[in-house]
C-alpha cells in the first residue's frame, strides 16, 4: 500500500513539474509577442508581405511572377523553376511553380496598353492564377469587347477576360467636404517637403490652381492644388493656406472621434487586408487583389494602381488607404458601391511621394515646415476637410489640429489598426494569464505534495520508534 501511494505521489509530482514547464512556455510566448522594445513592429501580415516582396526583388523578374499572402497568412512566391522554389523555401516562404514569369505578364500588359483604348476597361496581374485579368464594365459595347478579346486571344492563356457590373469612374462628385467648384473629395495624408505643408489627395479631384474650402459656402479656405498627375497617375498636392500648424498631423480619422496613427509608408501586397477612410462611406475594409493595375476611365487612362475589394462611392476620392499604421494608397476610382460591393483602385502612396518629392509628416527626416505667417487659413482637413469630433459619423483623411471639432481619440503609437494584429495581441495577452495560473497551480501542487510527504515520513518514524521501544 505504501508503494502504491509513493507511485501516485511521483506521478503527481511529475505532472506538477510539467505544468511549470508549460506555464513558463505560455508566459514567455506572450511576453515575447509584446515586443516592448519596438512599439512600431509590424504585424505578421505586414512581415509576410515584406518577405514576399524581398524574395521577388532578389530572384528577379525572369524567375518570379509576383508574391501574395495566402489564407493562412503565409508569403507565397510564384517561381518558374525548382531552384528558385528551393530558395523561397529556404527563406521561410511558400513557392508556387508557374508557367509565366513576371516579364511575360508585363509584356502582355504592354500589348494591352498599345491597343486602342476602350473606356470602361481595366487590367491587373492576378499573381495567384499567373494571368493578366482584363475587365470590362457595362459601358463597353459588344464590338469593343470583341476587339479587346482578339488582342487577349493573341496573348494566349496569360490573359483572362471578365465582364463586371457597374461602371469604372473616379470617386468624386458635385455634392458636399474638400469643397471646390469641381466637386467634393477626401483628404489623404499630410505631407511636407520641409518648406511647406500639403495634403496628398487624388489628382482627378482638381487641376493645378483649384482652391479648396472646408465648407460648401466657400468661407473657410484650406489651400490650393499646386502639383499633380491625372491621367497617367492619380495624385496631387494641396498646399495649406498660411498659418496652419501640422503638429499631431500624423493621424487618419476613421469616425466616431477616433484616429489611426500613421507611422510610415509601404507598398501593398496581394492578399493583404487593408482599410480605407472617406467622407462619404466612412471606414471600410477589404483585400488587395492586384498590383500595377491599369484603368481606362472616361477622363483618361491611369496606370500602376492597386486593385482591391474595398468599396467606395463618390466623394471618397483621395481618401487614405492604410494597413498596420502604414500609408499605402489614396482612393482613385472603381465600380459598385458599399451596398452591393465592387472594385476600387488606389494610387500607391510610395510612387506619389517619390514623384512629388515629399514625405509623410511622420517619416524621419521629413523636415516638417513650421506654420507660415499671414492669414490664418482653416486647419480643417480629413474627409470633407473637417477633423471628426465625438459626434462625427463620417471619417476623414488626414487629421489636423484646431479643426473646430472635439478632440480626436487616437490609437497609441505602435498599436496596429489592423483587426488581425489586434486579435493576435489579444491572443498573446490571453496566454499570459492562463500561463501564470498554470505556474501558480503547479507550485501549489508541489508544495502540497512536499507537505504530504513530510507528514508521511513523520508518521512512519513515530510508528517505527514506538515498535522499537
Amino acid at each position: 500500500m505504501r508503494h502504491a501511494r509513493r507511485n501516485v505521489q511521483r506521478i503527481a509530482r511529475f505532472a506538477a513539474i510539467g505544468g511549470l514547464v508549460c506555464g513558463g512556455l505560455m508566459v514567455s510566448h506572450a511576453v515575447a509577442s509584446e515586443t516592448p522594445d519596438d512599439p512600431k513592429a509590424p504585424n505578421a501580415e505586414t512581415r509576410a508581405a515584406r518577405t514576399g516582396q524581398e524574395l521577388v526583388a532578389e530572384l528577379g523578374t525572369s524567375r518570379t511572377a509576383g508574391s501574395w499572402i495566402d489564407a493562412k497568412g503565409r508569403p507565397v512566391v510564384a517561381v518558374t523553376d525548382e531552384e528558385a522554389a528551393a530558395d523561397v523555401r529556404g527563406a521561410g516562404a511558400v513557392p508556387k511553380v508557374v508557367r509565366y514569369a513576371m516579364k511575360d505578364l508585363r509584356s502582355a500588359t504592354d500589348t494591352l496598353k498599345d491597343a486602342p483604348k476602350v473606356a470602361g476597361t481595366s487590367w491587373a496581374m492576378d499573381y495567384a492564377s499567373n494571368q493578366v485579368v482584363v475587365r470590362a464594365d457595362t459601358t463597353v459595347s459588344a464590338d469593343e469587347w470583341d476587339r479587346l478579346a482578339k488582342v487577349a486571344e493573341s496573348l494566349g492563356k496569360s490573359v483572362r477576360m471578365e465582364r463586371i457590373e457597374g461602371t469604372f469612374t473616379p470617386r468624386v462628385n458635385g455634392a458636399s467636404p474638400l469643397f471646390a467648384s469641381a466637386g467634393r473629395c477626401s483628404a489623404g495624408f499630410n505631407v511636407t517637403n520641409g518648406q511647406a505643408n500639403f495634403i496628398l489627395t487624388a489628382g482627378h479631384c482638381g487641376p493645378v490652381g483649384t482652391t479648396w474650402f472646408s465648407d460648401q459656402q466657400g468661407s473657410q479656405q484650406v489651400g490650393a492644388t499646386v502639383s499633380g498627375s491625372f491621367p497617367g497617375g492619380d495624385f496631387s498636392l494641396v498646399q495649406y493656406s498660411p498659418g496652419v500648424d501640422l503638429s499631431g498631423a500624423d493621424l487618419v480619422a476613421v469616425g466616431n472621434g477616433e484616429g489611426i496613427r500613421i507611422v510610415g509608408a509601404a507598398d501593398a501586397a496581394v492578399g493583404q487586408k487593408v482599410f480605407r477612410s472617406g467622407s462619404t462611406t466612412g471606414l471600410q475594409s477589404g483585400e488587395v487583389t492586384g498590383l500595377n493595375a491599369t484603368v481606362n476611365y472616361p477622363q483618361g487612362t491611369v496606370t500602376g494602381l492597386i486593385e482591391t475589394t474595398v468599396c467606395a462611392e463618390p466623394g471618397d476620392s483621395g481618401g487614405p488607404m492604410f494597413a498596420d499604421g502604414l500609408a499605402m494608397g489614396v482612393t482613385s476610382g472603381g465600380n459598385g458601391d458599399c451596398q452591393s460591393g465592387g472594385t476600387t483602385f488606389f494610387q500607391p502612396v510610395t510612387k506619389a511621394l517619390d514623384s512629388l518629392g515629399v514625405k509623410l509628416v511622420t517619416e524621419p527626416g521629413s523636415g516638417q515646415a513650421a506654420p507660415s505667417s499671414g492669414s490664418t487659413g482653416s486647419a480643417n482637413s480629413g474627409a470633407g476637410a473637417e477633423a471628426p469630433d465625438t459626434s462625427s459619423t463620417a471619417p476623414g483623411g488626414a487629421v489636423l489640429p484646431g479643426a473646430g471639432g472635439g478632440s480626436v481619440d487616437t490609437v497609441p503609437e505602435g498599436q496596429s489598426d489592423s483587426l488581425s494584429s489586434a486579435l493576435e495581441r489579444i491572443a498573446d495577452f490571453r496566454s499570459l494569464g492562463p500561463g501564470l495560473f498554470v505556474i501558480a497551480g503547479s507550485l501549489v501542487a508541489l508544495v502540497a505534495l512536499r507537505i504530504r510527504s513530510e507528514r508521511g515520513r513523520r508518521r512512519y518514524r513515530n510508528q517505527y520508534s514506538q515498535s522499537w521501544g
